[in-house]
C-alpha cells in the first residue's frame, strides 16, 4: 500500500532498444508515464530489472529503494520508491514531461 513514505512511478518499458534511455511521456493505463528505454529482452524480469535500476539511477536513489509494484509481464508498470527526497516529484516530472527551461 502507498503511504507518504513512498512515490509511486508510472512506467512505460522499451526493451531491446539500440541504448538505453530515460525521459519522455506515454499515456498509459496508469496515467502519464515515464518512457525507460532498456537494452535488456523482455525475457525472465530482465527488462523490469533494467528499467528499476535505470530508474533509481535517474532519479538519484539506491537501486534497493526501488520496487515493482504491479506489471511484471506488462511494458506498462507501477514501481514504489520507498522514502523519497522532496524534490523527487519534480526530478520525475522533469525527466517525463521536459524542462521548461
Amino acid at each position: 500500500m502507498p503511504t507518504d513514505d513512498t512515490l509511486t512511478v508510472a512506467v512505460r518499458v522499451k526493451p531491446g532498444a539500440a541504448r538505453s534511455r530515460v525521459g519522455g511521456r506515454f499515456d498509459g493505463p496508469h496515467g502519464p508515464a515515464l518512457v525507460i528505454a532498456v537494452n535488456a529482452p523482455a525475457v525472465d524480469g530482465r527488462a523490469t530489472e533494467a528499467a528499476r535500476r535505470a530508474l533509481a539511477g535517474a532519479l538519484g536513489v539506491r537501486p534497493a529503494a526501488v520496487s515493482l509494484r504491479t506489471g511484471a509481464a506488462s511494458r506498462d508498470k507501477l514501481f514504489l520508491v520507498e522514502r523519497p527526497a522532496p524534490e523527487l516529484p519534480a526530478v520525475l516530472r522533469r525527466l517525463r514531461d521536459g524542462s521548461a527551461e
